[in-house]
């Protein structure tokens, strides 16, 4: 499974209804559930995004259906990139010549 990293700052509606985020996280979790997508790990943050998650999911079609699901919620705005851990990144690396 791939490995997604989501970056997600509230909208001025996600802002305004803030006390129902972690509500929100459990049906985020269902949907990608649903989708053949495993959420890893959910953090609120300071900075730069309020919310990091990360997912494991078969494809990036399940992974960009998952996020258009969230984006249609209309909460938060996203931004999604494809991380690769040390021995994805070894294999890539290997086929450089």
């Amino acid at each position: 499974m791939a490995t997604y990293i989501t970056l997600m700052n509230f909208t001025d509606q996600g802002i305004r209804n803030v006390k129902d985020s972690t509500k929100r996280a459990e049906a985020f979790q269902e949907a990608a559930k649903r989708l053949g997508v495993t959420v890893k790990e959910i953090y609120w943050t300071l900075g730069q995004y309020d919310i990091v998650a990360t997912v494991e999911g078969p494809d990036a079609p399940s992974v960009t259906a998952l996020g258009l699901f969230l984006g249609a919620m209309g909460n938060v705005h996203t931004q999604t990139l494809r991380a690769f851990g040390a021995a994805e990144m070894k294999q890539i690396l290997d086929k450089m010549a």
